[in-house]
């Protein structure tokens, strides 16, 4: 069963269900914005992109970003995607992300978005 994130019920009251592409995005997201050592259970989960929330954006912030989401997704993912790129840009206070990602023996590049407010 792939569990909708974040967590509620749908109109059956039941656990709410998601189909696999969105559940893989909702796993990305997670991966994004969890900080290593956060869970318990699972200490080097994570890609701590959260971190440079209140570093300021620059070019060195959105690199470090890429290559910490590169290898994060890569390390908890990667028997589920193959990644084809990951983009990041700092503009002003945010840091945008672009993960373009193939779902293993599928056809078709899926595309995950996310900006973040970084402090100046």
């Amino acid at each position: 069963m792939q569990i909708d994130f974040p967590y509620h019920f749908d109109g059956s009251e039941r656990t709410a269900r998601a189909a696999e592409a969105k559940h893989i995005r909702d796993l990305i997201e997670q991966i994004l914005f969890t900080n290593p050592g956060e869970r318990v259970n699972r200490p080097d989960f994570g890609a701590g992109v959260l971190q440079l929330v209140f570093a300021a954006a620059s070019p060195e912030a959105a690199a470090t970003a890429e290559f910490l989401i590169r290898g994060a997704l890569q390390q908890h993912m990667g028997q589920r995607i193959e990644i084809d790129a990951v983009e990041t840009e700092a503009e002003n206070a945010t840091l945008r992300i672009r993960i373009a990602y193939r779902l293993r023996g599928r056809e078709g590049q899926e595309l995950a978005e996310f900006a973040l407010e970084t402090g100046t």
